[in-house]
């Protein structure tokens, strides 16, 4: 054998053996969520979905040939947790990127540390602080808490609804929406007329609601995730209070009803469109995309997809659309998902911009209602 076809060969195993290599590189996507912890009810849901589109994205031959590898880790709802392991999964898994976490407070004590070291995160949370002021590496995908006072306000005026009671929790979702309850009710011509708060683990607030029943509400608007939401439904039905009774998107699931049992009817409360997918027109540019994602989901896990879930689904294939347009870097990862522009997604239709990293409006949600144990959408 010549020395000419020596080196061919050589040269033809090197580029094989360097093609194997750049092929076997998979992107490593970071996630946190609280898994377990009070706050499972949103981390659970999320990371299986994370789970079910990246093995999904991986048969499927990865994206441009490269696989996605997702390191997940339980931050159990706990703040000082969610740093330490968002320090962890940017210092010793050197991922690109991370999703979540699953709460708004975790949301912001995580921020410091993606902001520092430069690594885009896209977090599952509802505080419009998130990314309001902007934030360089801060991207989100569950619907703003700003658009959902606005929708709850928007019906309350043309009902002419005016003077309503606020009973929020005491913790980084809930500050956010009092927050926002207040600053646009005057907007709405909406007057306050009692504001209280309740802590996370609270098991009664019939204190409140009394308080709230010698007022002159003709609304009580309730901010929180389960369990709180569902024992204050079911006290204000032990109280005989028939004041209307609104809640955030943040029980925008089947828990809260199976929570709450009889007391959820007649609730109202603003949802992204997965809980009323069935019902909506086929013009909707979600529907299709919805419907994949709960029948998806219930062939994996045997049970409906949710309103949560399909916070992890939009993060994943945001960051999809990214590597579609050249990201393998945190840096090319911000840039692009900075450029996406009519994403039809589970939460909503996305368009990011050098100025907004929240990229939904007000289409994201739909008023909807619980009515024989299941949610309808409110005309």
């Amino acid at each position: 054998m010549n020395c000419r076809v020596i080196s061919f060969l050589f040269a033809a195993a090197a580029l094989l053996l360097s093609a194997d290599v750049f092929a076997a590189a998979p992107i490593k996507i970071g996630a946190l969520f609280a898994v377990t912890g009070p706050a499972a009810f949103l981390g659970e849901p999320e990371r299986n979905t994370a789970k079910m589109v990246v093995d999904e994205i991986n048969r499927a031959g990865g994206i441009k040939g490269r696989k996605l590898e997702l390191v997940s880790y339980d931050t159990a709802g706990d703040a000082t947790k969610a740093v330490q392991l968002a320090t962890k999964l940017i210092k010793d898994d050197k991922v690109v990127a991370i999703i979540g976490p699953s709460t708004t407070g975790e949301t912001m004590a995580v921020i410091p540390v993606a902001e520092k070291e430069q690594v885009p995160l896209i977090s599952c949370s509802a505080g419009s602080k998130i990314t309001d002021p902007l934030k360089k590496w801060i991207f989100k995908t569950a619907q703003n808490d700003s658009l959902a006072v606005g929708r709850i306000y928007e019906y309350l005026q043309k009902n002419r609804q005016t003077n309503v009671a606020i009973l929020t929790v005491s913790d980084g979702f809930g500050a956010s929406g009092r927050e926002q309850l207040k600053a646009q009710s005057a907007k709405f011509g909406i007057k306050i007329v009692s504001d209280d708060t309740y802590g996370p683990k609270d098991t009664d607030m019939t204190a409140q609601l009394t308080k709230i029943r010698g007022s002159q509400a003709q609304a009580i608007i309730c901010w929180g995730t389960n369990p709180g939401p569902a024992v204050i439904a079911k006290n204000v039905r032990q109280l005989g209070i028939k004041t209307p009774l609104f809640m955030s998107h943040g029980v925008s699931s089947k828990k809260f009803i199976e929570l709450a049992g009889e007391a959820a009817e007649g609730v109202k409360l603003p949802s992204g469109k997965v809980v009323v997918a069935d019902l909506l027109p086929g013009s909707d540019p979600q529907k299709k995309s919805l419907l994949a994602f709960i029948k998806d989901y219930q062939n994996h896990y045997k049970t409906e997809g949710d309103h949560f879930g399909g916070h992890a689904w939009d993060a994943v294939m945001l960051i999809k659309a990214a590597v579609e347009k050249g990201a393998d870097s945190s840096s090319a990862m911000r840039d692009n998902l900075e450029k996406i522009r009519g994403f039809a997604g589970i939460g909503g239709t996305f368009s990011y911009s050098a100025k907004d990293h929240a990229g939904l409006g007000k289409d994201a949600f739909v008023l909807v209602e619980v009515r024989n144990k299941d949610w309808v959408i409110v005309k």
